[in-house]
């Protein structure tokens, strides 16, 4: 019996180990690309993903301050954080594909899969940079806020899309081309290449989100810009802060239409 999208994608869920979860995520991407899986949904995604031992998780006000990435502890304690965000989304990539795809056509789960193989392979790169600079993920705690936006979303496809890419992710896009300057600053180099790398990679991801959020719009009839500031308002408990990327989230369909309205003000 073929196995279907909704398992492999539940497989990648309940896997806790970072270096098995990352095998299962990269396996699964080329099993649907190769029409090894089936566009069936006949299981149900977990309430939440496994974790593996380490790192302690911690609540965001708990974590230690970080540093801006001039020492070298402080770029250690940085890729580390960026290491536990990307371990994060693949996740929520598989999430997305496993638990909505039903409702979409097929391009929704092609899209997200490739999410989760991008995710995959940026916490691989990012752990394998750790080991060179003499340490591993799990070695600092990490903050435990990262799957409240998949569980106050989880039965919100809407909610989630706004959320989780247009919101979480298009704020990489704004932070992380000075990520990149520090670090080359300091003479760090390889990681700078890598920061880049996700940054290239991100800015599709978001596209994404946009894309799907703006077809399901289209499809019922509503304006997306007001439908996204509704979305935001209703499940993401922080305020979106400037300075904002507007080049790169333009490029991704996010303009400013969508987020100058609601933004903080400085």
């Amino acid at each position: 019996m073929t196995p279907t999208i909704a398992e492999a994608a539940r497989a990648v869920l309940v896997t806790g180990d970072p270096a098995a979860k990352v095998r299962l995520a990269r396996a699964a991407a080329r099993a649907w690309r190769r029409g090894e899986l089936a566009h069936a949904f006949d299981v149900a995604m977990p309430d939440h993903p496994a974790r593996p031992a380490e790192p302690e998780l911690l609540p965001p006000n708990r974590m230690p301050r970080r540093g801006r990435g001039g020492s070298e502890r402080g770029r250690i304690a940085l890729l580390h954080a960026l290491a536990h965000i990307e371990f994060a989304a693949i996740d929520l990539a598989f999430d997305m594909a496993g638990r909505f795809g039903a409702g979409f056509p097929r391009r929704f789960v092609d899209d997200w899969l490739s999410v989760g193989a991008d995710e995959a392979m940026h916490f691989a790169i990012l752990d394998r940079r750790l080991r060179t600079l003499g340490t591993r993920y799990g070695a600092l705690p990490a903050h435990a806020g990262l799957w409240e936006a998949a569980d106050a979303t989880a039965g919100d496809v809407m909610g989630r899309l706004a959320v989780v890419p247009m919101v979480l992710e298009a704020r990489g896009l704004d932070v992380t081309p000075e990520t990149v300057a520090r670090f080359r600053a300091a003479g760090d180099e390889t990681s700078a290449r890598i920061l880049h790398r996700i940054y290239t990679d991100e800015i599709r991801h978001v596209g994404f989100g946009a894309k799907w959020f703006g077809m399901r719009c289209a499809k019922s009839g509503i304006e997306p810009a007001p439908a996204w500031q509704a979305a935001v308002r209703r499940y993401f408990r922080g305020q979106l802060k400037p300075p904002f990327n507007a080049s790169a989230r333009e490029q991704a369909g996010l303009p400013r239409d969508y987020y100058e309205p609601i933004a903080a003000v400085n």
